[in-house]
């Protein structure tokens, strides 16, 4: 029951999430918008960590097995990608290697700037 309980709290927001993107005019897509609504929820303690914590990591999990259908309509779809497949490859190489060094150089600071607010 509390693994129920949790999906739906973690529904309801998707939901929100949903309604907003379709009543605010911008180019957000609607899972931004409840990350950032269960992000607020979390911090203010609206929403406690432990009412979606076990089903979040479940989530988290399973995440991998999400990407099976996308994986399938890109195959179907090969003969369409196939005139773009270098150019697809070089823009995915890009991003993934620069996704990769934004990450650890801000993680770099961070874990900087806690070691030095440790010393003092």
């Amino acid at each position: 029951m509390k693994y129920l309980k949790q999906f739906l709290v973690i529904l309801l927001i998707t939901l929100i999430g949903e309604v907003l993107k379709y009543i605010i005019p911008l180019p957000i897509p609607a899972s931004i918008y409840g990350m950032v609504i269960l992000f607020i929820c979390l911090m203010t303690g609206f929403i406690k960590l432990e009412d979606v914590k076990e089903t979040g990591k479940f989530m988290i999990e399973i995440m991998p097995v999400m990407f099976i259908p996308a994986g399938v309509g890109l195959i179907t779809s090969w003969e369409v990608l196939k005139s773009m497949f270098i150019p697809v490859c070089i823009i995915t190489v890009v991003t993934l290697v620069t996704v990769m060094a934004a990450t650890g150089l801000l993680s770099q600071n961070v874990i900087r700037k806690e070691r030095d607010a440790d010393h003092e």
